[in-house]
């Protein structure tokens, strides 16, 4: 049976001249797929090229991160007139509070992950710097805060900013409690 045959035609009549299959024209509301690939309008390439080039060139987590220039442990072997040992109690707080501040914001920024960065922002908290964890950095008060609540204070602050390496003055500043580094340092 021919798929383009009437089951309305008479038993015994002839029946009417059947189109073929190329003059079969499909209207696009039954949803039927046309034969062969149509091309994409301009807009919907240029929609598909943008996807493929975002695809490829997706962003990575440590995109996000602060570059660091890289610091030498050891950049050259030590004279033998120096010292080989490092200085007796170097390791305890009281050596660490007898440092200047900028050498104590060096330690903390530079000597991540050691025992040095833990003793250095030991140090720091006793001179009542207070670190600051969505920005990173040291804030310490220059004035009684003008607002305290429960949630933060506001008022003036110096803070070490430490990609420009120096101390600068904020005034107005919000210092909500949820940044504050509170780990117990003591």
């Amino acid at each position: 049976m021919n798929i383009f045959s009437s089951s309305s035609a008479a038993p015994g009549t002839p029946a009417a001249p059947q189109p073929s299959l190329s003059e079969v024209s499909i209207p696009p509301s039954l949803g039927v797929c046309p034969l062969g690939p149509t091309p994409l309008p301009k807009d919907q390439l240029y929609q598909q090229a943008m996807q493929e080039s975002a695809w490829t060139h997706m962003p990575h987590p440590s995109d996000s991160e602060r570059i660091r220039q890289y610091l030498m442990r050891n950049p050259c072997p030590t004279l033998p007139f120096h010292h080989q040992m490092p200085p007796h109690h170097s390791d305890s707080i009281e050596f660490y509070q007898r440092l200047s501040t900028e050498t104590l914001f060096f330690i903390f920024y530079y000597l991540e992950g050691t025992k040095a960065q833990y003793l250095s922002a030991k140090a720091l908290k006793k001179q009542s710097w207070r670190f600051h964890t969505k920005y990173m950095m040291w804030f310490q008060r220059h004035e009684e805060p003008k607002t305290i609540t429960d949630e933060f204070e506001q008022g003036t602050y110096i803070y070490f900013d430490y990609e420009k390496w120096g101390q600068r003055k904020k005034e107005g500043f919000t210092f909500e409690y949820r940044y504050l580094e509170d780990r117990d340092l003591q």
